[in-house]
């Protein structure tokens, strides 16, 4: 059953990962893993951190967005045996280039706060992407 966009919303503030699908020029869909925060106003906050190994210092998303601001993040929740739990969430994100300060400090800190691995925010950056629409889908209502 489809969501509504409340429902939805819902579940993408309640998730912490999922995949975030970009735009390549040559290759198309440009998927890959993350963690996010989202806030109050509809902002999804993606870090890129130093954490975790990097062979360069702008990520392919960072660039893919700079060539086109769309995105997508997709959150699901699966359960092998019980069906009845499926759910998913996609969010139609926009990237609108640097946020201001205060709001990519209140998704670090919200990011340090829901990972350990990020108690010190060792960001590089911290990705700013509007929530522009939201559909979902749940095999069982609730």
């Amino acid at each position: 059953m489809r969501l509504a966009p409340a429902q939805a919303r819902a579940r993408l503030a309640a998730h912490d990962h999922g995949i975030l699908c970009t735009v390549h020029g040559e290759r198309g869909v440009d998927a890959v893993p993350v963690v996010y925060v989202v806030d109050d106003d509809g902002c999804v906050g993606i870090p890129v951190d130093r954490v975790k190994p990097k062979t360069s210092s702008t990520l392919q998303r960072e660039r893919n967005l700079a060539a086109d601001p769309r995105a997508a993040l997709l959150v699901e929740h699966w359960d092998r045996g019980d069906w009845s739990r499926l759910w998913w969430v996609r969010a139609e994100l926009r990237w609108q280039g640097d946020a201001p300060a205060a709001r990519t400090a209140d998704l670090a800190a919200r990011l340090a706060r829901a990972f350990p691995q990020y108690r010190d925010q060792p960001f590089t950056r911290v990705l700013v992407l509007r929530v522009v629409a939201v559909t979902g889908w749940a095999a069982a209502g609730g």
